[in-house]
């Protein structure tokens, strides 16, 4: 079988590409990083070559393409059945899709006000219309679900409703968003596993700026 190949754009910003990175990282699914800067205004031209969007993350497998971070997600939790993307449980597995659903469709004043960025120093802007009630669903998600499983992460143990909701970690920290002592908590815990620490360090020693936007 060819092996995964997963393109990504700028660990500082692409939280697209930083969805399905950490999915498949801290489930130990192996798969070779390919990462194409968006150092061009529009981009980068060579995404048109990779991808059929014109778009990053994108999955490479064999001559096969899979784009989109939830499908490339779900992809990859089908060819390791064993990796535990997805809740054990039945009715975990249908809450983490319907959230991570709600997140790929949802919460475009959040996402449009407060673009991921790893290096952005913490401070607090004016909000626009939306974004207090993004962060007020996002937090009752965060409580209800974790209320039922206990923790540390969504459904217990790291899966793809995390991954879906990891740049979002940032948004509210880099942006000061929250306060609540149990979103901090859960925070925390996002932000001490091993692959967040590994893409947070990565987009550190990363060079490029691009204007901040929707990412």
């Amino acid at each position: 079988m060819d092996g995964l190949v997963l393109y990504i754009g700028n660990k500082n910003y692409s939280s697209w590409s930083f969805r399905p990175w950490i999915a498949l990282t801290a489930a130990g699914i192996p798969f070779e990083e390919q990462l194409i800067p968006f150092d061009f205004e529009a981009g980068n031209p060579r995404f048109r070559d990779i991808s059929p969007t014109g778009r990053v993350p994108v999955l490479h497998h064999g001559a096969l393409r899979v784009w989109e971070s939830l499908s490339i997600i779900e992809y990859a939790g089908e060819l390791f059945p064993d990796a535990g993307i997805w809740p054990e449980d039945v009715g975990d597995r249908a809450m983490a899709r319907s959230i991570s659903m709600e997140m790929l469709s949802g919460f475009r004043a959040l996402r449009s006000a407060c673009p991921m960025n790893i290096r952005r120093e913490k401070r607090a802007i004016d909000l626009p219309e939306g974004v207090t009630a993004d962060v007020q669903r996002i937090e009752n998600i965060w409580r209800e679900v974790r209320r039922r499983s206990g923790g540390p992460f969504l459904f217990g143990g790291f899966s793809a409703a995390d991954a879906m909701y990891a740049p979002v970690v940032n948004r509210f920290d880099v942006y000061d968003l929250v306060s609540s002592e149990d979103t901090l908590e859960y925070m925390s815990a996002m932000q001490a596993h091993p692959a967040w620490v590994a893409w947070r360090d990565a987009a550190l020693q990363e060079t490029w700026i691009v204007p901040e936007d929707e990412a």
